[in-house]
């Protein structure tokens, strides 16, 4: 899905093609957004703004997506946009963009905030999985490559169960954040064929080390991705392990 085998996690209002090409020259891939989509995200976005949280919010966001990743058409970068809906519509209609861009479309059912969960957004997804596959199958169907963002520790639910129901919608890849419990990322492994990122403590060669045993095929870097020593210890491990395996 990319190489090398390193990926920028989205961080709020403050990944954008900028923050991606200041990482290229160690990444695969960078997640651009997260991006609210509709109505009800928006509001929810505007509200954590309110509270001092960085967020994204262009006039017209899907015209935002196509400028974003047109900006990084001359990296070497796979390029990625993680986006918040609650509406399938618009879901579609970013998807289409990424597709032209050969971009990765990835579905938020992460976001945690109470703001954006109020609404039905973000790992509100992780309880419905009827709705968050139709959402995954919608933008296949427009023509992109999908991943789905999780985190662990979700109240109720099963990552290893869900991850082959993604699968059959036609979902390409899972973005795991582990949330300090690394085993669950095996347990996906186990589960399904789909891509697997794993996220939360990549630092060094340990933390890669622990990933790649458990069964993922890469890992993202999140807070510290503006930080070049983070990158180097991180693309450094990478190429270290795949030759010794």
């Amino acid at each position: 899905m990319f190489s090398p085998r390193l990926a920028l996690a989205s961080l709020s209002g403050e990944a954008d093609a900028a923050w991606a090409r200041a990482g290229a020259e160690r990444a695969g891939c960078a997640f651009l957004g997260g991006v609210s989509l509709d109505g009800p995200t928006r509001r929810a976005a505007r509200k954590l703004v309110a509270r001092d949280r960085n967020e994204f919010l262009p006039d017209d966001p899907v015209a935002f997506v196509d400028d974003q990743l047109a900006a990084l058409a001359d990296t070497p970068l796979r390029p990625a946009v993680n986006v918040r809906t609650t509406s399938v519509d618009p879901l579609r209609e970013v998807a289409r963009v990424a597709a032209r861009h050969d971009a990765i479309l990835e579905v938020n059912a992460h976001c945690r905030q109470e703001e954006m969960c109020a609404v039905g957004g973000g790992e509100t997804l992780l309880r419905d999985t009827d709705r968050l596959c139709e959402y995954v199958a919608a933008a296949v169907d427009a023509g992109a490559d999908v991943s789905v963002k999780t985190r662990t520790e979700v109240s109720g639910v099963d990552l290893a169960a869900l991850a082959p129901e993604l699968e059959r919608a036609g979902a390409d890849c899972l973005h795991v954040d582990a949330m300090d419990s690394e085993p669950i990322v095996g347990e996906v492994r186990a589960a399904s064929d789909l891509f697997l990122v794993a996220n939360n403590g990549v630092r060094d060669r340990a933390t890669v080390r622990e990933y790649l045993d458990h069964g993922a095929d890469a890992v993202s870097v999140g807070r510290p991705s503006d930080d070049p020593r983070v990158l180097r210890r991180v693309a450094r491990a990478l190429r270290e392990l795949e030759v010794s395996a």
